[in-house]
């Protein structure tokens, strides 16, 4: 008896090939459709000045760090092998606000290099704290590690709390926004698109070794992928990744979360199409949520923060309830 031969990589890249098109098409069209909203909704009516000066910058800043965000998620998920992992579940957010908040304090600039450091230190103390669930679990983090994350959130919570206090009193608005998570006065969305336009080349260009790594320690060490360095390349991006996103937008959550896990529904599980993906479904979840945020109470403004967390709390206890089922 003849075995059948197996599927050619040309032929395997063939039969995906209808599937990565229909994910394109998919994707682009809800960025086109978010950033459309995005530039349209406002109280003060439609103007091509308008769109440039204002709403433009905007609607950049917000796809930037929405493409961020989901960066940081598809990172820390990959690392943890958890898909409950999150820069805002498991304190990244935090620590990134919590050191931007201090440099804001004490030197009233250096919000970029605060949220840098807050986020490397909130990233290394959870790994230092959760270092034996880690070595003891091959498939997955166990369920401690989110716990410890969840934990740091909410201690570098409290001590952001404790620090607005030493927030002059005209900026103290602001700040608060920011903790919650604000565009307002987020910029430089050119270079937040860019740094993910970077991360993304940078994921696809490891595709291979992070597919070995999503298979587990032991199998990538057999195939003879360097595990140690992978993981800590993920860590720097998922810090850089929530360092420049919070800098500009604040503490917003749930991207990370609910980007990776919707990609996962529709069965991208491969790094090759995740690494693009991600950042524009991504991109796509914040400009709709900001569009939101300033439409559904015009004239005021809620913060966009409030929104994604609105959505990704009901979809964190939803996968959570999943995961013990």
């Amino acid at each position: 008896m003849t075995l059948p031969a197996a599927p050619s990589p040309v032929d395997a890249r063939a039969a995906r090939a209808p599937r990565d098109a229909m994910l394109a098409l998919l994707v682009g069209g809800l960025l086109a459709a978010t950033l459309a909203l995005e530039l349209g909704v406002g109280a003060a009516g439609w103007s091509w000045p308008l769109v440039r000066e204002l709403r433009l910058p905007r609607a950049l800043a917000a796809a930037g760090v929405g493409a961020l965000l989901a960066q940081a998620g598809l990172a820390m998920q990959l690392m943890l092998r958890n898909p409950l992992a999150d820069p805002y579940v498991l304190g990244a957010s935090g620590g990134a606000g919590l050191g931007a908040l201090l440099m804001l304090v004490v030197f009233g600039r250096l919000l970029g290099l605060g949220s840098l450091l807050g986020a490397l230190g909130a990233l290394g103390l959870l790994l230092l704290l959760g270092r034996r669930a880690l070595a003891a679990a091959d498939e997955q983090a166990p369920a401690q590690l989110i716990l410890i994350g969840a934990m740091l959130s909410a201690g570098f919570g409290a001590c952001s709390t404790l620090t607005l206090a030493l927030v002059p009193e005209h900026s103290l608005r602001g700040a608060v926004f920011w903790l919650v998570g604000d565009l307002s006065g987020a910029s430089w969305g050119w270079a937040l698109c860019l740094l993910a336009l970077l991360l993304a080349l940078a994921l696809r260009a490891a595709a291979r070794s992070l597919d070995r790594v999503a298979l587990g320690a032991e199998q990538a060490w057999l195939l003879g992928e360097p595990v140690p360095r992978l993981r800590l390349g993920l860590v720097l991006l998922a810090a850089v990744a929530t360092a420049a996103a919070v800098s500009q937008a604040g503490a917003v959550g749930f991207v990370g979360l609910v980007v990776p896990h919707a990609l996962r529904m529709r069965g991208v599980h491969r790094m090759r199409q995740q690494a693009w993906a991600a950042p524009a479904l991504g991109a796509a979840l914040l400009l709709g949520a900001d569009a939101l945020a300033r439409g559904v109470a015009m004239p005021y403004e809620l913060p966009v923060g409030a929104i994604t967390a609105l959505l990704g709390a009901p979809v964190f206890i939803l996968m959570l309830l999943r995961s013990q089922a």
